[in-house]
């Protein structure tokens, strides 16, 4: 069976390749494509097996390619020659495969045919080592007691997806004294902040709204220059061994945020820490496709993307009867997408909104009505939180003594398996970040 290649090149050598690949055995050309909303046109009519396109197609990027990767269509980069960087242009776009006019004929048909049975991988970014503090880009070791093996698999980092229904059960609150408490317990950590309904942790850490965060990292992204550097610059250090990549500063701005940009910006930074903690919205509907005719940008798609890519879910709920009850619905509404298995955390508990013995009135029905168990508990500590979002710190800085923060710290040792220290050191404050 033929491979039908669609083309959209540079008008000034396109003839020239069009001619070549027509001479291939196995090989047609189904259309050339004035422009990529042509391509775009012509994958989703299913005309072709593999897209032609070269690195001065005015408008490609990475979402792009993301849609003729759901249309069922290869990616081969292609340039007029052997010139260097338009083919790395495209190559940071997540195009692997890379041919031009002088390819020998052999060369070309293999990697067509081959592109149209396998597909064109994307390059999701992943490196091989962990950067350092500083500067950023220093190899490090993950945090071990035994020897590196030079022969083992390159490191990449767990992610932790923190999510939960709405009615602001405490999501972002775990999410960022999580990430806290693993970096108190000598592991580097990086937060990204997904939330595209009330990103909140750039004002719960006193972080500057102007300063570039995922909304830079995803632009990058889509353009192809995001790189392990690049995001290491955008990931702002608020204590030693943490991290931030702060969310949208207003809500408006989630168009911005694309799944396949959000997708690589997740696996590199596996690359720049060993956790990797994601503060999810409630949202995980997929109706908004049903809205329209073509593919367009979706709200949710953030973090349908960030459950896909996690290694842990942790649920959170709020321990009362509205927040219960929305927890139990969202245990079966995750259920339906891709994610990990959730691991349940109910927040804010205490006897006044459940009754006597909360914990084990809780246990008992999260049990019997949506069948889960080894619940985490953290108890209600108004008074804390509110001392630590005034200041703009963590629990650990504002409140270390607090039985909230001791949760916490409990459940990230948990996550590391290893003993949860009894009165655990909050981290040191670097103060010039708030200059």
């Amino acid at each position: 069976m033929a491979t039908t290649v669609l083309t959209a090149l540079g008008h000034d050598w396109e003839g020239r390749m069009v001619e070549v690949v027509g001479q291939l055995p196995g090989v047609t050309v189904g259309r050339r494509c004035v422009d990529l909303a042509d391509l775009l046109a012509a994958a989703s009519a299913g005309l072709g097996d593999v897209a032609l396109v070269s690195a001065d197609l005015r408008g490609l990027d990475r979402d792009a390619l993301a849609h003729l990767r759901a249309a069922g269509v290869a990616v081969v980069g292609a340039g007029p020659d052997g010139q260097e960087a338009p083919e790395r242009h495209l190559r940071q776009l997540g195009i692997e495969r890379y041919v031009h006019v002088g390819t020998p004929r052999e060369d070309l048909v293999d990697v067509l045919t081959s592109a149209a049975v396998t597909g064109a991988p994307f390059a999701g970014g992943a490196q091989e080592t962990w950067p350092g503090e500083d500067p950023p880009t220093a190899p490090i070791a993950p945090v071990t007691d035994a020897t590196p093996d030079p022969q083992a698999p390159p490191a990449r980092g767990r992610v932790v997806a923190v999510w939960g229904p709405t009615g602001a059960p405490g999501r972002s609150t775990l999410a960022v004294n999580l990430a806290s408490e693993l970096a108190a317990l000598g592991r580097p950590v990086v937060l990204v902040d997904l939330d595209t309904y009330g990103a909140a942790v750039a004002q719960l850490l006193s972080v500057l709204d102007e300063a570039p965060g995922i909304a830079a990292a995803a632009r990058a992204s889509e353009l192809g220059t995001l790189d392990l550097p690049a995001l290491a610059r955008l990931a702002v250090e608020v204590s030693p061994r943490f991290r931030v990549v702060t969310g949208i500063p207003t809500p408006s701005r989630w168009p911005e945020l694309r799944a396949a940009a959000v997708e690589q910006i997740i696996e590199l930074c596996r690359s720049l820490a060993p956790f990797v903690v994601l503060d999810c919205g409630f949202g995980i509907e997929d109706d908004e496709e049903l809205s329209y005719d073509t593919t367009a940008p979706r709200r949710n798609a953030t973090t349908l993307t960030a459950l896909a890519e996690a290694d842990e879910l942790l649920l959170v709920g709020a321990a009362d009867p509205v927040g219960l009850q929305r927890m139990v619905r969202a245990v079966q509404a995750v259920g339906q997408v891709a994610s990990p298995t959730p691991r349940p955390v109910v927040n804010r508990l205490r006897a006044g909104s459940v009754g006597p013995d909360p914990r084990r009135r809780v246990a008992e029905s999260m049990e019997r009505f949506a069948g889960l168990e080894d619940i985490t508990f953290l108890p209600d500590d108004q008074a804390a939180v509110d001392a630590a979002v005034l200041a703009g710190h963590t629990l650990a800085e504002a409140a270390p003594g607090s039985p909230l923060r001791a949760a916490i710290a409990g459940l990230a040792a948990d996550l590391l398996g290893v003993a949860a220290p009894s009165a655990p050191a909050g981290p040191r404050r670097r103060l010039l970040r708030r200059a």
